[in-house]
């Protein structure tokens, strides 16, 4: 991961201050992580990074993508929750799955690697 070629343009105006390496591997780990408490922070890091690093961008954006797609299922078992007293249970392996799965986001970009979750909607290009 180059940060010369990580780095997107502002549109129309001052180029925004060059990320490092480092924070670069940050803010992408963070969009991951932050799956713990939600879509939020993904979605924050997206809108706020996402014309400074194209790597903060694609990874913030697949947080964002798995993290909707799992605001679905809890969605879905909330509305089975009133028929089906399983549901309780599986919205707690859905918990149990994004936590797994956000720290593994997570220690992927640290490595300075991409990560693709192995379900999530494509919501958000």
């Amino acid at each position: 991961m180059s940060s010369s070629h990580d780095q997107g343009g502002a549109a129309g105006g001052t180029a925004p201050r060059t990320m490092t390496d480092d924070e670069i591997r940050q803010w992408a780990g963070l969009a991951h992580l932050g799956g713990v408490l939600g879509f939020l922070p993904a979605l924050v890091i997206w809108l706020v990074h996402k014309d400074r690093s194209a790597f903060v961008a694609q990874e913030a954006r697949e947080a964002l993508n798995f993290q909707l797609t799992l605001l679905v299922g809890y969605i879905a078992l909330a509305l089975l929750g009133n028929v089906l007293w399983v549901a309780t249970l599986l919205s707690f392996a859905l918990w149990v799955v994004a936590i797994v799965f956000s720290v593994m986001g997570f220690q992927a970009v640290n490595r300075g690697q991409a990560y693709r979750y192995p379900f999530a909607l494509k919501l958000v290009r």
